[in-house]
């Protein structure tokens, strides 16, 4: 059952819901603004009033997939919900967990795990594109005017409806997942460590929601968490 509560300011929406043990599955928690918003591998995110800031909770069950390939159903639900509020913007999904507008970020997502819990966290630029170094941001009031309070309730049903398919037909999610992306064939950087880089081209995904990059040599290698650049540099 989905509930919606609406904060105005917290530290972490991701970080409160996994401190409350008995949040059940389909709660979501949305602030206004947030002073300890983050990103993948602990970046600060930058988290104004009038962007989305919000996180649900899934419970995960036995026969469930791979906890991993949530951030595809959390992928798709979010590009899904963007597309209802704001129709034909040009979105794009881009591995691991960013939605593009062109060429540009647009949102991200941030899995965290506690056991048997996880806690999906969406930060969307509505209003807003801030800075990240070396990345082009953007808004999406370019193309359309949306607040929080209106996305919320179709990302909620989004992502009901698509971790509802993960569970029943997760081949089926990772095939509309791709539809929804950068094409097979992409060149690719991958920054699997500060001080390494790969180059190769997009493979599709594993079983598990790993990218699948194919090497210059004809080798390929599955990679699990790296930061991924459209293109070679």
């Amino acid at each position: 059952m989905t509930r919606i509560r609406f904060v105005e300011r917290t530290g972490s929406t991701n970080s409160d819901l996994l401190a409350e043990p008995h949040a059940p599955e389909g709660e979501w928690l949305i602030a206004a603004r947030q002073d300890g918003g983050r990103g993948r591998q602990n970046r600060a995110w930058v988290s104004p009033a009038g962007n989305f800031h919000g996180s649900t909770l899934v419970r995960l069950r036995p026969g469930d997939p791979q906890a991993g390939s949530l951030a595809l159903a959390a992928g798709l639900a979010l590009i899904r919900a963007v597309e209802a509020a704001a129709p034909a913007t040009g979105l794009m999904l881009k591995w691991p967990n960013d939605l593009l507008l062109g060429s540009a970020k647009l949102a991200g997502i941030l899995l965290e795990r506690q056991e048997d819990r996880v806690v999906a966290g969406f930060g969307i630029n509505l209003a807003h594109a801030p800075e990240i170094p070396g990345r082009e941001t953007v808004a999406l009031s370019s193309v359309a005017l949306v607040s929080p309070e209106a996305l919320a309730p179709l990302l909620a049903a989004s992502f009901a409806r698509e971790l509802q398919r993960w569970r029943d037909d997760p081949l089926g999610l990772a095939a509309l997942w791709l539809e929804s992306a950068h094409p097979v064939g992409t060149p690719l950087s991958v920054h699997v460590a500060a001080d390494e880089k790969i180059e190769g081209s997009f493979a599709g995904l594993a079983p598990d929601g790993a990218l699948r990059l194919s090497l210059a040599n004809g080798e390929e290698r599955r990679i699990h968490a790296a930061d991924v650049m459209l293109g070679s540099a």
